[in-house]
């Protein structure tokens, strides 16, 4: 991966997870496809604790479940990383580059406290 602008603590977990994975020989199972379903399905296990709450505050879900959502959490951070290290992706740079895109698409003074999508407000 190539790291030229992603900070210290993003090199360091990629580090973190690819010796995880050369422990146990697991790289020969992460193929892009299959990180992208296991963040996929880690992505709805987190989404699952928040199911039928109101409004899933730290409060209503309480320090149980709280651990839990943390823990599914860093399965999705680790499964997200790992694809971006096999597809040679840095990570901070494609932020930067979305984050340009998404102020183009919801320019600050069109959509302020507005939640619809860019394409229901463009011509408003």
């Amino acid at each position: 991966m190539s790291s030229s602008t992603e900070p210290g603590d993003l090199a360091r977990l990629r580090e973190l997870v690819r010796v995880f994975v050369d422990e146990r020989d697991w790289d020969q199972f992460h193929t892009p496809k299959n990180l992208s379903s296991a963040l996929s399905v880690e992505a709805a296990e987190l989404l699952e604790h928040f199911q039928w709450l109101q409004t899933g505050q730290a409060e209503e879900l309480g320090p149980d479940k709280l651990v839990q959502v943390r823990h599914e959490m860093a399965d999705v951070l680790v499964y997200l990383v790992r694809l971006a290290d096999k597809l040679d992706v840095d990570l901070m740079a494609a932020v930067q580059e979305k984050m340009v895109l998404n102020r183009a698409k919801y320019p600050a003074d069109k959509v302020r406290g507005d939640a619809r999508k860019y394409h229901e407000y463009k011509d408003a």
